[in-house]
């Protein structure tokens, strides 16, 4: 499953979060309200857990608010069937739980979940892949598709393009949505 708010779209050389009217969450004046994230977590790490007791792993949870997300993290030695191939299992994963955290609260939520370092692995990987992408525009001038990818990582891919000072898009349908890395005008 994916969810658009985590796609990056092309707006003018930089990144912008895209979401549907609707989907916006009513933020406090100040910005990100901390206890709701924090709380957000908190349902998270709880139903994680059970999930872990039920199929008899063993992990901690760390929580954290990173930007305008909740951050729940798994960590242990043997979580990899938690990931799966190419993370699949850990997308079906976050969606679960963020179901779970919506059912409770009754907000849609934005949690990032992450298992055994997964994430952090391929958000490096990704960042290093949209700027060689950005590169090679910048030398060839034309257009570059990249691979499908997830939302996730193509909010990695679109940020590095951007911080390179190229724009880029995303196009195509879920689950083939991919990114395209644009010249500088």
């Amino acid at each position: 499953m994916s969810s658009n708010t985590e796609d990056a779209e092309d707006t003018r050389g930089s990144v912008a979060v895209a979401e549907a009217p609707e989907d916006r969450e009513a933020e406090p004046e100040g910005g990100v309200d901390l206890e709701a994230l924090e709380a957000e977590g908190d349902i998270a790490a709880d139903y994680i857990e059970g999930l872990l007791d039920i199929a008899d792993f063993d992990g901690d949870i760390d929580m954290d608010v990173e930007g305008d997300r909740a951050m729940v993290a798994v960590v242990g030695a043997t979580l990899d069937d938690l990931i799966g191939d190419k993370g699949e299992v850990l997308e079906a994963l976050q969606e679960l739980t963020r179901l779970a955290v919506h059912r409770s609260t009754g907000n849609r939520s934005r949690l990032m979940l992450d298992i055994g370092g997964y994430r952090e692995g391929r958000r490096k990987t990704l960042t290093r892949l949209g700027a060689e992408a950005a590169e090679d525009v910048k030398k060839s001038g034309e257009v570059k598709p990249l691979a499908p990818m997830t939302p996730f990582e193509r909010k990695v891919v679109h940020d590095a393009v951007a911080a390179a000072g190229l724009r880029s898009e995303s196009e195509g349908e879920e689950p083939n949505r991919y990114v395209v890395v644009h010249p500088a005008d």
